[in-house]
């Protein structure tokens, strides 16, 4: 198990059963961001795969 894995597992038991936005989501990522920027990088790269899961061309 990686690290990160305790962390997907809280947020599917805290808010696995929450419907939320896009554009909500962008404000929590912003927000980490602002208060974070040492994980901008992860953080722009998670949005931009997120973005293009449907791009034939990635």
């Amino acid at each position: 198990m990686y690290f990160t894995d305790r962390g997907i597992e809280e947020l599917q038991q805290r808010r696995g059963d929450e419907e939320v936005t896009l554009d909500w989501l962008g404000e929590r990522l912003q927000e980490f961001t602002d208060a974070h920027p040492e994980f901008e990088t992860a953080v722009e790269r998670l949005a931009t795969w997120l973005a293009r899961l449907d791009d034939p061309e990635e």
